[in-house]
């Protein structure tokens, strides 16, 4: 393989997407909420940068809410069926032949890489059909002579790793912040369910206590402590949020409480629940999506880690979002502590 084609990391060598100008470009990022939320600041560069340019992402099928919305930075939205070598979803067998026949029919002006560091997902975005690829690491198949790949950054913010990728295609950071714009339909999903009715801004705190993998969870009982003594020192009302899967861990949590808490854990959307947590004064919660949400939302928040990397996936916001470190259960004081100082408004 010539090494040329393989890694190229030279001033010189450097896709200029702007200069490009592509009529197609598709985004491969096959990931979860708060991963996918991570990569908003990359996708508001890169739509800067191609103003005209029709944008595709391919991702887990959930994600096509999250491409409706952010439609002003994603054009359209093909499901991904699934890779034996990631973790994220089952591979869908049946569905794989059909994606690949749509997702080459496009014949795409460049297909970039925006999942990680490219071990596996290199060679599945240069089954794209693309006419140029971009990503990060070293391409699993031979490079052709208008693909560019750049050094993966093992360390640092999520958002920020991913706007190293941009910035070398050329396509100006316009702000690290997330986003989490609410929208009309999420406010009457809210309405229809009546959980807000009675609930008013500034008045209540979001207690989320489950996360994707409940080995990532901080003990029900602490939450319990916490929410507890924050209501009676400030006068909050406690809404319990979470999925409708996650109603026996909102009932635990409720149930270790001393103070009448809001069971907010029912069927809706993330969405509608975004919408809800909008208007509280405070999240409480584990390190997963909604932690995200909440940095997108400008909704201050204390983040306790338990398993993932505190340095790659806490908010960037550090004077809003407080984050701990606390597998074993043992900092509830400290939890208490920072919510109190994010609540006095310090």
């Amino acid at each position: 393989m010539n090494a040329e084609h393989t890694l190229r990391t030279s001033a010189n060598s450097h896709l200029c997407v702007a200069d490009r100008a592509p009529g197609s470009l598709v985004i491969f990022r096959a990931l979860q909420l708060g991963d996918m939320l991570c990569a908003v600041p990359a996708l508001r560069a890169l739509r800067a940068a191609l103003p005209t340019t029709r944008i595709v992402l391919v991702g887990l099928p959930w994600a096509t809410q999250f491409a409706g919305r952010f439609a002003g930075y994603i054009d359209a939205f093909l499901a991904y069926p699934g890779h034996h070598g990631l973790p994220e979803q089952p591979v869908q067998d049946r569905l794989v032949a059909p994606f690949y026949a749509a997702i080459t029919s496009n014949k795409f002006d460049l297909a970039l890489q925006l999942h990680g560091s490219g071990e596996i997902t290199n060679a599945i975005v240069q089954s794209f059909g693309a006419r140029c690829v971009a990503g990060f690491g070293i391409p699993m198949r031979p490079a052709g002579k208008d693909d560019y790949f750049y050094p993966y950054p093992d360390c640092g913010p999520e958002p920020l790793r991913l706007l190293e990728l941009t910035q070398q295609l050329g396509a100006p950071t316009i702000g690290v912040h997330l986003e989490f714009p609410i929208t009309d339909a999420d406010e009457r999903e809210l309405a229809a369910s009546g959980i807000a009715s009675g609930l008013r801004a500034g008045t209540y705190l979001c207690v989320h206590p489950g996360a994707r993998w409940r080995d990532k969870c901080w003990p029900p009982q602490l939450f319990a402590q916490v929410a507890d003594r924050l209501a009676a020192e400030f006068g909050l009302q406690v809404v319990l949020t979470g999925s409708a899967d996650e109603a026996a861990l909102t009932a635990e949590v409720a149930r270790h409480m001393r103070t009448p808490a809001l069971d907010a854990a029912v069927p809706m959307s993330i969405g509608a629940m975004a919408a809800l947590m909008s208007r509280s004064r405070l999240l409480l919660c584990n390190d997963t999506g909604v932690s995200h949400i909440a940095a997108g939302l400008r909704l201050r928040s204390v983040v306790i880690f338990s398993k993932a990397d505190i340095r790659r996936w806490a908010p960037l916001d550090q004077q809003h979002h407080k984050c701990l470190w606390d597998p074993a259960g043992e900092r509830a004081d400290e939890v208490l502590e920072h919510a109190r100082v994010l609540l006095c408004g310090v």
